[in-house]
């Protein structure tokens, strides 16, 4: 097949790097002839193709794609689009993201590819925007959805929120969930001791680790506020913040002015590569966004052995199962966050049984290969209609 992944931005993230997977995949398992359009990767959290990571994969650049809406760019990048489906001659274009969503859809609605499909990884209105802007995006997304045949949803979850928002009929989407490169994960604990020493964490430390970036909604101050318990009831706990943002100062005031500045331990932005050596150095992990399609965060700690307290929120109960791989807090309750980290924290035979059934559950689910299959059926059962 000829397949044309389009996407706004390749910063570090889980939807670009489920594209760059799903591209790679399709080109290494099936030979297809594939292309990755996307705009400029501009933001803090750094671009996800540095280093040679596209590695085989042709990858076009347009300087017009962003993510913020622009009245005299958006139809450039639209224009942009189109002239490198139609050179390209795609059966298939698959777009991913909101702004590369919207336009990659339109343009390949115009030029009447056989194959139109889009991943949810998470929906761009909630709960917490403004209602005429949420409004806005659920009538952009309805639109959108009626240019393409399938959308994919990395969560059960998503699909939920888009049918309940009005995008579209509940049969039109499908679920694949995000698939990765498991195998580092899976031996993520051979680093533990070596990263440990270079954390500055002791053999005997509990170490509860976030992965996120240090943004609104990621839910850190609740994670602070919930620390001093924790503490208390274990104080050979430490806490360990992956990534980096805006709020980075603010949070380590508040950590500050609670009397926690030995407990905690900023990474900043690192490379995903690194990630499961982090995740082998921690004996936990804990999840307190308030929104988000499935955080590859979750998934990744399950299968590198690690148990998760999450927020309950959109996908992480497909993962996160209580008393089975982990524990699901209501988004907000900091008084029970504290209590099931404290518990864990406490109880090193309970975190290695619920690790391990979730490593049990959920390795091969998550496989790249599993969702490249998936995916590329499903272009399939398009093409065959």
């Amino acid at each position: 097949m000829r397949v044309a992944h389009v996407i706004t931005r390749m910063i570090v993230g889980g939807a670009q790097e489920n594209t760059l997977l799903s591209c790679q995949g399709l080109m290494r398992d099936f030979g297809d002839d594939v292309v990755l359009i996307t705009g400029p990767s501009l933001g803090p959290e750094g671009g996800l193709l540095n280093q040679g990571r596209a590695g085989e994969l042709p990858v076009v650049e347009l300087p017009q794609l962003r993510r913020a809406i622009h009245p005299l760019r958006d139809p450039q990048a639209l224009r942009a689009i189109t002239g490198q489906l139609r050179r390209f001659q795609p059966d298939v274009v698959h777009t991913h993201s909101a702004k590369g969503g919207i336009l990659g859809r339109q343009a390949a609605w115009s030029l009447k590819v056989p194959a139109i499909v889009h991943t949810v990884h998470g929906a761009p209105f909630h709960a917490y925007q403004n209602a005429a802007v949420r409004w806005f995006y659920q009538r952009c997304e309805r639109r959108a959805a009626g240019q393409c045949h399938r959308l994919v949803s990395v969560a059960d979850a998503m699909t939920d929120l888009m049918v309940a928002g009005g995008v579209a009929a509940r049969e039109k989407f499908v679920t694949v969930y995000s698939g990765m490169d498991v195998e580092p994960f899976l031996a993520a604990n051979q680093q533990r001791a070596a990263m440990r020493q270079q954390l500055g964490f002791t053999p005997d430390d509990v170490v509860i680790g976030k992965i996120a970036r240090l943004y609104h909604l990621k839910g850190h101050a609740d994670l602070i506020r919930a620390a001093a318990a924790v503490v208390a009831a274990s104080p050979r706990v430490k806490f360990l913040l992956i990534g980096d943002g805006i709020l980075r100062a603010s949070l380590e005031q508040q950590i500050e002015r609670a009397g926690l500045g030995d407990r905690f331990v900023f990474t900043g932005l690192v490379p995903p590569r690194e990630i499961p050596g982090l995740l082998g150095a921690m004996d936990l992990l804990v999840h307190t966004s308030y929104r988000e399609g499935l955080a590859r965060a979750l998934p990744q700690a399950l299968i590198a052995g690690k148990p998760v307290v999450s927020y309950d929120v959109d996908g992480a109960r497909e993962v996160v199962i209580d008393d089975e791989t982990g524990y699901l807090v209501q988004p907000g309750d900091t008084a029970t966050l504290g209590e099931r980290l404290s518990q864990l924290a406490a109880d090193a035979e309970l975190r290695q049984r619920l690790g391990g059934t979730g490593r049990e559950r959920f390795t091969d689910q998550f496989r790249t290969q599993t969702m490249t299959r998936r995916l590329r059926e499903i272009y399939q059962e398009i093409l065959g209609k």
